[in-house]
């Protein structure tokens, strides 16, 4: 009897075979198809409004971000002691809060990335021409400069009284820690971003678009909860550690700026190899 279910097994895994290559995405004709990579060069982007309305998106949302985010790391460090203000907690909140909004609003014309790591991952993952990543990565720099510089016009004595925003590896932990957190918690919220805004589980779960930037604010959420004690969270290269160190431009703004850079870049590269060689891969079978 024992025999005869196994026989049956393997004729079951035997009929229906895999026909793709190891190492692509699985997939049915049923619901979904794989969309083709991106190109690497995309010459008529340049020439689309869609393309440069795009970017202005991104320059807009990344300005709102900081200049939301860095009152309110103002406001908790103005503060005579953490019960009179939001508190940690708040500061996350306000990060998360506002990437569930500002991704919600720019989805649907950016792709609403906000982030340089998130951008730097998807073309890892050959979702965004090089053209695109380099012009949403320009206007992400420029909007969190001039979000942080919008902060510094309107208050400028309290802006440099309490550093400005600006991240910083903090007393008590070393670089090895702050960049460890850094590539972590950037792995997190990148992983995240493929997760929610996977082709395949949108085409089977028609409610997931809606519900896409909620994972994703709330993965900001509690990246901060964790990181804030360490670095003040970065998780954005060239764009909220940027801006905020170069509109505060003194030297505690610079010190640790490469640990802000090289944590979030490495933090998104693996996410996109883990998402797209080991959980949208094809399980390796045997074939005799």
């Amino acid at each position: 009897m024992a025999e005869s279910k196994e026989e049956d097994v393997k004729l079951g895994a035997n009929k229906f075979t895999e026909r793709q290559p190891l190492g692509t995405a699985a997939q049915t004709d049923k619901d979904y198809k794989e969309p083709p990579p991106a190109p690497l060069f995309e010459p008529g982007e340049l020439s689309s409004w869609s393309f440069y309305r795009a970017g202005i998106a991104e320059f807009m949302a990344t300005l709102l971000f900081l200049y939301i985010t860095v009152l309110t790391v103002m406001g908790v460090g103005r503060a005579e002691n953490k019960c009179k203000s939001v508190g940690i907690q708040g500061i996350a909140w306000a990060f998360g809060g506002m990437i569930f909004a500002l991704v919600y609003c720019t989805a649907g014309i950016s792709g609403g990335h906000i982030n340089p790591a998130v951008t730097f991952g998807l073309f890892l993952a050959r979702k965004l021409s090089l053209t695109r990543t380099l012009f949403y990565i320009v206007m992400q720099c420029l909007g969190a400069i001039c979000g942080a510089g919008i902060v510094k016009g309107f208050q400028k004595g309290p802006y440099e009284r309490l550093n400005g925003g600006a991240n910083f590896v903090n007393h008590g932990y070393t670089k090895g820690d702050g960049l460890g957190a850094e590539i972590i918690g950037t792995f997190v919220l990148v992983y995240t971003v493929f997760s929610a805004t996977d082709a395949k589980r949108n085409a089977r779960d028609s409610h997931v678009p809606l519900l896409a930037p909620l994972p994703i604010g709330f993965a900001v959420f509690l990246v901060h909860l964790a990181t804030i004690p360490i670095t003040g969270t970065g998780i954005q290269p060239l764009a909220r550690s940027l801006g905020a160190a170069i509109i505060f431009n003194k030297d505690l703004g610079w010190d640790d700026h490469r640990i802000l850079w090289v944590g979030p870049f490495i933090g998104a590269a693996l996410a996109a190899v883990y998402h797209q060689i080991v959980i949208r891969a094809i399980p390796f079978k045997s074939r005799s």
